[in-house]
Order: C-alpha cells, then sequence, then structure tokens
C-alpha cells in the first residue's frame, strides 16, 4: 500500500531575498496548518526569531513578513512526495518531485546563499537538483525535534552558519 502523495507550500519571498533555507518537506502538523514549520516542538521559528530579532510566538503572518523583511526566503526541496507521517527518513524515495529551483533563481536573483534544514534537504537537494546559478550551499542541524541535538547547540550552529550574510 502506497501513501498519499502530500504537496508542499509555495516558498516565503521577497523580491530582494539574499538568502534561502531549505526544508525537506513540510511535516504532518505543518500541512494541516498550511504554515512552515507548524510543528510546536520544532525550533524553526525559535531559532529565527532569535537570528532577526522577532517574536517566535507572533501570529504566522507577523512572522512571514519578519523573516522575509529581512532578507530571508523559505521554501522546501520537494514539490511532493508520499511519505506516512512526519519523517524524512520515511519519505518513499521513487516519490520525490522537486520544486522548480531554476525558476526561483531567475525570478530571484538577489539569492546566493541556500541553507539546508538538515541532512534530508541537503541530500535530495543534490540528489534532484540541479542549478546553473552560482550560488553557496551550508547545511545547518535540522530543527526538527527528530535531531536530538539541544536548542542551545542548534542555535549556535544557526548563528555561526548564517552570521555575516545578511551583513
Amino acid at each position: 500500500m502506497t501513501s498519499p502523495t502530500l504537496h508542499s507550500f509555495p516558498p516565503l519571498v521577497a523580491a530582494d531575498a539574499r538568502l534561502l533555507i531549505l526544508g525537506n518537506m513540510p511535516g504532518v502538523a505543518s500541512l494541516a496548518a498550511q504554515q512552515y514549520y507548524a510543528y510546536s516542538r520544532n525550533a524553526f521559528w525559535r531559532i529565527t526569531g532569535e537570528l532577526f530579532g522577532f517574536d517566535p510566538e507572533a501570529p504566522y503572518p507577523r512572522r512571514v513578513a519578519a523573516l522575509t523583511g529581512s532578507g530571508v526566503a523559505v521554501w522546501d526541496v520537494l514539490r511532493s512526495c508520499r511519505r506516512p507521517g512526519s519523517l524524512d527518513s520515511a519519505v518513499e524515495p521513487d516519490s520525490m518531485v522537486p520544486n522548480d529551483f531554476e525558476m526561483l533563481f531567475a525570478t530571484h536573483p538577489t539569492i546566493t546563499h541556500v541553507y539546508f534544514n538538515g541532512a534530508a534537504a541537503e541530500k535530495n537537494f543534490r540528489r534532484l537538483v540541479k542549478v546553473s546559478h552560482p550560488l553557496r550551499f551550508h547545511r545547518l542541524p535540522s530543527t526538527s525535534p527528530a535531531q536530538t541535538m539541544r536548542f542551545d547547540d542548534k542555535l549556535t550552529a544557526w548563528r555561526a552558519g548564517i552570521t555575516g550574510q545578511l551583513a
């Protein structure tokens, strides 16, 4: 029995975006809420709120506006896939369809850095996506609670990875 096909969201991106944070595919809570990183135990909004100076508990539209207003875009590697549950390791490999990154980078040429939110996003991007734009790639620890690293260690790694890229 195959799992139902899941579909990601459009990117969160402003015209002047300078960096892109890529997840792999939204989890169950995010898909249900139709919001990036909606699972309360995911550290994404806490980390980005700390790095970019906004309230991670603010209503979703305000968090999105604060992040995109800081030059940060958010998207997922996969446009669609089949997966039971939320774990990246449960994605059925033959079902993966990537998003259109050539279109994104052509439309937003100011994006120069891509940050992978975890190993699965990096692995699938490198396997499925070919881009002709000159970009710098960086993998950061996943903000998912499945990544058992302490919050302070995740925040330190994200701060070190992103610091200076928006100066």
